[in-house]
Protein backbone atom coordinates (compact mmCIF):
# COMPACT_ATOMS: atom_id res chain seq x y z
CA UNK A 1 0.00 0.00 0.00
CA UNK A 2 0.99 3.61 -0.76
CA UNK A 3 0.82 6.56 0.84
CA UNK A 4 2.51 10.25 1.23
CA UNK A 5 5.46 10.97 3.23
CA UNK A 6 5.19 14.14 5.02
CA UNK A 7 9.39 14.22 5.26
CA UNK A 8 10.51 12.64 1.53
CA UNK A 9 7.76 14.65 0.03
CA UNK A 10 6.69 11.65 -2.34
CA UNK A 11 4.60 8.73 -2.46
CA UNK A 12 5.75 5.87 -0.80
CA UNK A 13 5.13 2.22 -0.01
CA UNK A 14 4.10 1.60 3.58
CA UNK A 15 5.33 -1.14 5.94
CA UNK A 16 3.32 -2.68 8.69
CA UNK A 17 0.25 -1.01 7.62
CA UNK A 18 -2.68 -1.33 10.36
CA UNK A 19 -6.28 -0.84 10.69
CA UNK A 20 -6.94 1.99 12.74
CA UNK A 21 -10.15 4.02 13.79
CA UNK A 22 -9.52 7.92 14.61
CA UNK A 23 -11.48 9.86 17.51
CA UNK A 24 -13.85 11.21 15.42
CA UNK A 25 -14.63 7.32 14.60
CA UNK A 26 -13.45 7.05 11.15
CA UNK A 27 -10.97 4.71 9.68
CA UNK A 28 -7.44 5.00 8.43
CA UNK A 29 -4.74 2.35 7.49
CA UNK A 30 -1.20 3.58 9.33
CA UNK A 31 2.09 2.42 8.97
CA UNK A 32 5.69 3.54 8.19
CA UNK A 33 7.70 4.83 5.77
CA UNK A 34 9.63 2.40 3.91
CA UNK A 35 12.63 4.97 3.00
CA UNK A 36 13.07 6.72 6.22
CA UNK A 37 10.54 5.17 8.70
CA UNK A 38 8.07 8.36 9.44
CA UNK A 39 4.88 7.37 10.57
CA UNK A 40 2.09 7.51 7.32
CA UNK A 41 -1.47 7.56 8.23
CA UNK A 42 -3.77 7.57 4.88
CA UNK A 43 -7.53 8.57 5.36
CA UNK A 44 -10.50 5.81 4.52
CA UNK A 45 -11.15 2.31 5.44
CA UNK A 46 -11.27 -0.18 2.86
CA UNK A 47 -11.16 2.47 -0.06
CA UNK A 48 -8.03 3.51 1.02
CA UNK A 49 -6.10 -0.10 0.66
CA UNK A 50 -6.81 -0.44 -2.97
CA UNK A 51 -4.99 2.43 -4.34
Amino acid sequence: MQGYCLKCREKREMQDVQQITLKNGREAQQGTCAVCGTKITVMGGAKAGKG
